[in-house]
């Protein structure tokens, strides 16, 4: 028999084809592709409602108290921290106002459920249109969202976030509700949220007593509170509460007659208080020391300076004209003055050219060389030692150690008196005189008139090479023209809690010490009304008793003026923030002529008053052998120093 193979009994099968996969129908892809976009959105969206910000707080204020400082005559200097007003309930406040709101920001708030789709598309067109974005499709709802719980991140996840926010806040509050917490927590410039605080800030009054062009500025400025501030731009924002207005006829809520009798009202943009461009420097000043004077921890305050605005004005106006004329032909990018009463009280202060550009502040943090304007605490202490104006010195090359001090120009005159030296600013006298009295005297001297920074224990110090700030250095001259009273610089007269109107502090007097001699502070005054009348500071001259000494550094990088009247002291300096070299630029050009220009101004409607003189026994031992008199061919102002009648009347009666 025959055996059969495997193929037999299999039997007679044909080869199978392959097998051909399953293909799906679109109806089947088009079912998973929502299932998992399904699955896709809700994970996204669980994701952001689990990360979604506390609302817990909603009500809370979470914000820095703040600081609002104000000149001597009450008007605006800067504020700090964050403004807010009183709360307002709705029917407290005009009916326009959040009527110019709606109009302009939301004119379909009562109408949506949170978000509004017309508003959306209407703002996607728009911004198609135009190829860059034009129009914001955000309702009150979403921007009270936004400003409540989110930064203002311009990212999807903020956005979805905001959206889930704001129906939530939908679901929460009636819209009167919504509205209400939107006018009073909107940012709205200067510092300012809520509507109530900046009725008070450009319009010095309660958003209670709005008109209807002012309600049509401030709902104007939530599209750019910076932008279109009536501080800032008060064309501006004038033109923007017309174009609010215009948005109120369109939405039915005014007439276009109100409209037009509320455009009228343009003038009451005057009433908004701007700060002096300049006071920034002051400001921050006296921001950083407020914390000494009060705890004002959680509260909002008040701080009465004492900064005359007027001066203050004077004060930029001299340093940026000599900027503008000068500095570029004499290589000057920077300046700052500093002025004060004799006691410190600061009336006015310039710390730079322009505080936007940098807020460094040249009059009280930059420590820079004085120069020869160091010298008058050289010559008081050696006053104290027994030297006199009228003793004598050689003036000529010298050496003492391994130095050699020089003259300006190397030039010398040979023969002089203390009073020349001091004129004319000689500094081979000034280092002999140091040589006599002690350099660690004379640092005693400069502490004792209030400078504190580090000084080099050594005779160089006689011209000035230790470093120290203008605001200090014109400190120590203020004793010099208040007869020997230390002068503490200060700036805060009063702080008071802005709502309850408390005093937290008030300033009762200096109890400042005497710190020189009144005789000798007089003699002092003699000598330094030289350096005006003959010498150096021949630029500075007023119609007034005024004295003075100019300072310049080594390759003319600092130059300096301090002076002073009986009734303001004042300090300028010029040079350049990276200590490059000037072109020949010293004390006695554009630092006295700057001086002499804010001056003229600043003391015009202040009584003259002659300076503090030496008393009558000094007067009469210094009689005889003073300093020569000015050369023939210089024709020198009238004198302002007491001669010897006037020193022995000012003895027995006191200074007129």
């Amino acid at each position: 028999m025959a055996r059969l193979g495997k193929d037999d009994l299999r039997g007679d099968r044909r080869p199978r084809a392959a097998k051909q996969p399953r293909r799906r129908r679109p109806q089947q892809r088009l079912a998973f592709a929502v299932l998992w976009g399904f699955l896709a959105a809700a994970g996204a969206l669980a994701y952001f409602a689990l990360t979604l910000p506390s609302t817990d707080q909603l009500t809370a204020s979470l914000r820095r108290p703040s600081v609002t400082i104000l000149a001597d005559d009450g008007s605006l200097i800067a504020t700090f921290g964050d403004l807010f007003g009183e709360p307002l309930r709705l029917r407290e406040m005009p009916r326009y106002l959040p009527q110019a709101v709606i109009a302009t920001e939301d004119r379909r708030f009562y109408h949506h459920f949170g978000i509004d789709l017309l508003g959306m598309a209407r703002a996607a067109l728009a911004d198609l249109r135009a190829a860059h974005i034009v129009q914001g499709g955000s309702t009150i709802t979403q921007q009270l969202a936004k400003n409540l719980f989110l930064t203002p991140d311009r990212t999807i996840g903020r956005k979805i976030r905001e959206t889930m926010l704001a129906l939530w806040l939908e679901h929460k509050f009636t819209k009167d509700q919504i509205l209400e917490l939107y006018l009073n927590r909107a940012y709205l410039g200067a510092g300012t949220y809520g509507v109530d605080a900046a009725a008070h800030r450009y319009f010095n009054k309660s958003a209670r007593n709005l008109t209807l062009f002012e309600a049509a500025v401030i709902a104007g400025l939530l599209k750019a509170p910076s932008r279109f501030s009536p501080v800032n731009d008060r064309a501006r924002a004038a033109d923007r509460a017309d174009q609010v207005l215009q948005n109120m006829v369109e939405a039915g809520y005014i007439s276009e007659a109100q409209a037009r009798a509320a455009e009228r009202q343009k003038s009451q943009l005057a009433e908004a208080d701007r700060a002096p461009p300049g006071s920034r420097y002051f400001a921050d000043w006296v921001a950083g020391q407020i914390g000494s004077f009060a705890d004002i921890n959680g509260h909002d305050v008040v701080v009465t300076t004492t900064l005359d605005p007027k001066m203050q004005a004077y004060a930029e106006h001299a340093v940026a004209r000599t900027l503008a004329a000068d500095g570029t032909a004499d290589h000057v990018t920077q300046g700052a003055l500093v002025a004060m009463s004799p006691d410190g009280a600061i009336r006015a202060m310039v710390g730079g050219s322009d505080y936007n550009d940098s807020q460094f502040n040249r009059a009280t943090q930059a420590l820079r060389q004085p120069g020869s304007s160091f010298k008058p605490f050289v010559y008081l202490t050696a006053l104290e030692h027994g030297i006199k104006p009228s003793d004598h010195f050689n003036d000529a090359p010298i050496r003492i150690g391994d130095w050699e001090p020089h003259n300006y120009e190397n030039k010398y005159r040979g023969d002089v008196t203390v009073a020349d030296a001091v004129a004319y600013s000689i500094n081979t006298v000034a280092a002999q005189v140091i040589e006599r009295v002690g350099a660690n005297n004379v640092i005693a001297t400069a502490r004792r008139l209030g400078i504190t920074t580090p000084l080099p224990h050594d005779d160089s110090l006689a011209l000035g090479t230790g470093s120290v700030s203008l605001m200090e250095l014109t400190a120590a001259y203020a004793a010099f023209a208040s007869g020997g009273v230390a002068a503490w610089p200060h700036a805060v007269l009063e702080i008071h809690d802005a709502h309850g109107g408390a005093v937290l502090y008030r300033r009762a007097g200096s109890g400042a010490p005497r710190v020189i001699d009144a005789g000798i502070a007089g003699e002092m005054n003699q000598l330094l009304e030289g350096v005006i009348e003959r010498g150096t500071g021949r630029a500075a001259a007023l119609d007034r008793p005024d004295a003075g000494k100019t300072g310049t550094t080594q390759d003319f990088r600092d130059a300096l003026f301090v002076g002073y009247t009986a009734n303001l002291v004042c300090g300028v300096w010029f040079g350049n923030d990276d200590n490059s070299p000037m072109k020949r630029v010293v004390g006695g050009t554009l630092p006295a002529r700057t001086w002499h220009s804010f001056m003229v101004a600043a003391t015009r409607d202040l009584p003259v008053r002659e300076l503090p003189g030496p008393s009558a026994f000094v007067a009469l031992g210094n009689l005889f052998g003073r300093g020569a008199p000015p050369a023939p061919a210089q024709q020198p102002r009238p004198s302002s120093s007491p001669g010897l009648l006037q020193s022995l009347i000012h003895a027995i009666f006191g200074s007129r």
